[in-house]
């Protein structure tokens, strides 16, 4: 199959924006539960009128400051009910919010606020807002922009959310209409600035219409997560990604209560207490509370229970899998029994580890271990992987409760076609695709082909609809011997290994390929105590020949899944972890392989000689 659509299933008046959907909400139930804040006592609810109320009151002021629709406010902060607030705010005022990372250097910040034309900033606390004062003061590209800094606090001095309030109340409810309504769905809501693992970011233009639109689609899409009476969910993505901006906004149009959490830290202990019914993930969580579980097990000398369980619950979600599939009758009845045994015995113990009310996980952001999504099915969370991209509003594809295919990035969502070029390329079409490139007519010219956005992923669909992801364009390496090799799933598969943290294949035009492993802290401590063995620091595992062997082992595994040619020839252990503030992950904990290979390029080099 080349091509696969789903129909839309939810239309809207263009006229409407993104604040109609809030102004529904309240109309339904103005004393639902839309957030609920975390504070030094626990968690308070935020009713609908409440948010209102705290939305319109800022955005008076922001309109009271002098801004005309459709002009650009900036917000640097990390994820926190006071970003949503300050969101919806530029919206009912009529401006078009710009994210900035809280991890932004001084350079990015200064160039997006160049490029997006802001003359308006809120940052989230003193730290930010003395940063970005320091660029201002500092810069030469902005010129004499005069730019206003809002602290995103109550207290302390002005100007911050309180003085900016206050500064509002003259601003009549018919001028904030005015402002609010003065966009359509075809209007940017947003500039989301791409990440930039290669070059200056690009500000991506995201409508009101994309946001609105597929907020609407996907709760039917989706409604075992989204429907559901009481149901919960704790953001902790960066709210400068769009993925978790375009899922906070599906949230308000479900009446989904959402809760926000700053760190995956933070997220594991925010589980417990805050109970959500659905969460949106990346792989990298699944992995420390698997190695978590298997960590627990080892100290209680429940080692071997604990991968019998693991063993019976992956088998048993492989069995679903292929019966999907329409190559296998699902777990016979020895499965079942031995399934049944761990779902009294072992299973209820991870799954309250995320809460224990938890019905389904959502994985985005990067690839999914098969492994672990077989795994935390088979346990009894089921993982649905999506796919998308800051071009797509995130979600252009997923897997559904009843349509479901591990391994897959599942089928396209409501009112979007996606289509796999003849080179491989996945192509989209659909309610999600941004308007365009801000300012950026050159890249805009590359960006699309024939209506539909090129989104620079290697895939293929298969006979129902579901796509699979097999890697980028732009990191297929070419061998010196002319053998193209996409690294992704060789990666994927040396991840897999509780060993292991990141894996990086390299070899473009090098007579082999190769891998940068490094190692993860949690699993490696596991390993050593699962072995009775000292615990080693990572620094004194990169040499250890036991390690060493145990690495080996995963690249033979991962060598499985190619030809010979294709196959890694050998690997270095590399003492350094791979984190956004050393620069090697983006704030959404994606690899930016570019700074990997500069950073390592010695070892690449002792690699081959």
């Amino acid at each position: 199959m080349r091509e696969a659509s789903t129909g839309l299933l939810v239309e809207l008046d263009p006229d409407l924006n993104v604040t109609d959907l809030l102004l529904e909400q309240h109309a339904k139930d103005p004393v639902h539960a839309l957030y609920s804040r975390k504070g030094p006592g626990g968690w308070t609810d935020i009713p609908t009128q409440q948010f209102l109320e705290q939305v319109t009151a800022l955005a008076k002021g922001v309109i009271a400051g002098g801004i005309t629709p459709g002009e650009t406010v900036a917000v640097m902060a990390g994820t926190r009910y006071e970003w949503t607030v300050v969101d919806f705010a530029i919206w009912f005022a009529g401006g078009v919010t710009v994210p900035i990372y809280e991890t932004s250097s001084a350079g990015q910040v200064e160039w997006i606020l160049h490029d997006s034309g802001a003359r308006r900033i809120f940052a989230q606390d003193r730290s930010k807002a003395d940063l970005v004062q320091g660029v201002l003061d500092a810069s030469s590209l902005l010129g004499d922009r005069l730019i206003a800094v809002v602290r995103m606090d109550y207290d302390g001095g002005a100007p911050n959310l309180a003085s900016l309030a206050a500064a509002g109340t003259g601003v009549t409810d018919s001028e904030l209409e005015r402002h609010r309504t003065a966009a359509g769905l075809a209007d940017v809501a947003s500039l989301v600035y791409t990440s930039g693992t290669t070059g200056q970011p690009k500000g991506c233009e995201i409508t009101h219409g994309n946001f609105a639109l597929v907020a609407k689609n996907i709760v039917v899409f989706l409604p075992e997560l989204l429907m559901q009476p009481r149901s919960r969910t704790l953001m902790f993505l960066p709210l400068a990604h769009v993925l978790a901006r375009a899922v906070q906004v599906v949230c308000l149009s479900a009446g989904t209560t959402l809760g926000h959490t700053s760190s995956a830290k933070e997220l594991l202990e925010d589980l417990g207490s805050f109970k959500p019914t659905f969460l949106l993930v990346v792989p990298r969580i699944f992995e420390k509370v698997y190695a978590g579980a298997a960590q627990k097990a080892a100290l209680a000398g429940k080692q071997r229970l604990f991968e019998a369980a693991a063993a019976a619950a992956i088998e048993y979600s492989k069995a679903l899998d292929a019966a999907a599939r329409g190559s296998g009758a699902g777990p016979g009845l020895l499965l079942r029994a031995r399934h049944a045994l761990f779902d009294r015995l072992f299973y209820p113990k991870l799954r309250q580890a995320f809460g224990g009310q938890l019905n389904y996980a959502v994985s985005g952001a990067s690839p999914l271990s098969s492994n672990d999504a077989h795994f935390f099915r088979g346990a009894g969370i089921p993982v649905l992987e999506g796919y998308g991209l800051t071009e797509t509003t995130a979600p252009c594809t997923a897997n559904t409760p009843t349509r479901t295919k591990v391994g897959t990035v599942g089928i396209p969502v409501p009112g979007t076609t996606i289509r796999v070029a003849d080179d491989g390329e996945i192509l989209v079409k659909g309610i999600g695709v941004f308007k365009g490139y801000h300012a950026n007519a050159a890249a805009n010219a590359e960006a699309f082909v024939e209506g539909f956005f090129r989104t620079g992923d290697l895939g293929s669909l298969d006979g129902d609809g579901f796509l699979t992801i097999t890697g980028r364009k732009k990191d297929v390496l070419v061998t010196a011997g002319g053998k193209n090799v996409a690294p992704g799933p060789l990666e994927e598969k040396i991840r897999e290994h509780q060993l292991v943290g990141q894996a990086v294949v390299v070899g473009d035009g090098r007579p082999f390929v190769s891998a940068l492993v490094n190692l993860d802290p949690e699993g490696l401590q596991h390993w050593c105590t699962a072995r009775k063995v000292p615990v080693m620091a990572p620094a004194e595992a990169t040499t250890d020949e036991s390690v060493r062997a145990a690495i080996q082992g995963a690249i033979n595994e991962a060598n499985l899944l190619v030809s010979k040619a294709e196959s890694i020839r050998s690997f270095v252990i590399l003492d350094a972890d791979f984190t956004v503030e050393s620069g090697h992950l983006t704030p959404s904990l994606k690899l930016k392989r570019a700074a990997v290979v500069r950073d390592f390029e010695e070892h690449i080099n002792r690699i081959y000689g």
